[in-house]
C-alpha cells in the first residue's frame, strides 16, 4: 500500500502521499539528480495517480550513504524496497540513467517475481542492447571531467562556479556514470508492457535512431516523442512532457 509519509524509507519519496491513488508513477533520476527532481509532478498529474521517486543512497538525505558504481548491485539493492509498495498497479519512468535503471528493474520484476509495470516511459537515453562507442568519462581527471559535463548542459552555471558544490557533486556524478559506462546488456525477452520513448530534439547526447531502438525491447505498443530542447528537456519542457505522460496513465486508469 502507499503509506502517508514523505519518506516511507530512504529509498522511496512520496512528493505528495496519496493513500487513495490507484495507480503509481515510480520515477527515477538522471545521474547526478535525486529524487527533488520530481518534486512538483504531482501539480500536473490527475489526483489517482501518485508520484513515487526514488532516491539512490549517496545524494540529499542519504548524502553519508556508499554510492553504487555498478548497476548489478544497485538493482539488487533497489529490488527489497521497492517490492512492498508494487501491490497496487504501476508505471515506470526514467530520464537518462534512471531509464536503464527503470529497464533493467522491469527485467528483474519479470523474471524474478512475475511484476511488470503496466507502462515504462524512457527519457534521453540510448537502447540498452546499443553499444558504447565514446570513451568512458568516470575516470577522467577532474578538470577534463568537468570539461565533460558541461556539454551535458544539466549543471547550473551558478553550481559549476562554485568549487565546494562542486566537490560535493563530482563524486556523485563519477559514480553514476561508472554504473552507467560500467554496464553490461545481457539478451532476454522483450518486456509485456508498452515503452514509450523520449527525446530533446536538440539533445547532441542521444540520437533519434538511438531512441527508435527501444522497440526491440518490449513485445507490446511502442511510442517515440520528441520535446523542444537538449538532453535536460524534462526541466524546460515539463509541462508538455507531463501532458504527453498524462495522456498515457488516463488509458490505463
Amino acid at each position: 500500500m502507499i503509506k502517508p509519509a514523505n519518506n516511507v524509507n530512504n529509498w522511496l519519496v512520496y512528493p505528495r502521499p496519496n493513500l487513495d491513488a490507484q495507480l503509481q508513477l515510480i520515477c527515477f533520476h538522471y545521474a547526478g539528480g535525486g529524487a527533488g527532481v520530481f518534486r512538483t509532478w504531482p501539480d500536473y498529474l490527475p489526483n489517482n495517480v501518485a508520484v513515487c521517486a526514488i532516491r539512490l543512497p549517496g545524494r540529499e538525505t542519504r548524502f553519508q550513504e556508499p554510492l553504487f558504481t555498478d548497476m548489478d548491485s544497485l538493482i539488487q539493492s533497489l529490488i527489497q524496497p521497492i517490492l512492498p509498495i508494487l501491490d497496487k498497479p504501476f508505471v515506470f519512468f526514467g530520464h537518462s540513467m534512471g531509464a536503464l535503471v527503470s529497464f533493467e528493474l522491469s527485467r528483474l520484476l519479470r523474471n524474478n517475481y512475475g511484476l511488470s509495470p503496466q507502462h515504462l516511459f524512457v527519457s534521453s537515453r540510448c537502447a540498452p542492447q546499443l553499444s558504447h562507442t565514446n570513451p568512458p568519462l568516470h575516470n577522467l581527471p577532474e578538470s577534463n571531467f568537468i570539461a565533460k559535463l558541461c556539454e551535458f548542459n544539466g549543471i547550473p552555471p551558478a553550481v559549476l562556479a562554485n568549487k565546494e558544490l562542486m566537490q560535493i557533486f563530482l563524486p556523485i556524478l563519477r559514480a553514476d556514470f561508472s554504473v552507467l559506462e560500467t554496464y553490461s546488456y545481457t539478451d532476454d525477452q522483450p518486456l509485456n508492457c508498452a515503452i514509450t520513448a523520449f527525446g530533446g530534439i536538440q539533445d547532441s547526447i542521444v540520437s533519434v535512431r538511438q531512441l527508435e531502438a527501444w522497440q526491440s525491447q518490449t513485445n507490446q505498443s511502442f511510442s517515440l516523442q520528441m520535446f523542444p530542447g537538449d538532453h535536460f528537456f524534462l526541466n524546460t519542457d515539463k509541462s508538455s512532457l507531463l501532458t504527453s505522460i498524462n495522456q498515457t496513465l488516463e488509458e490505463l486508469l
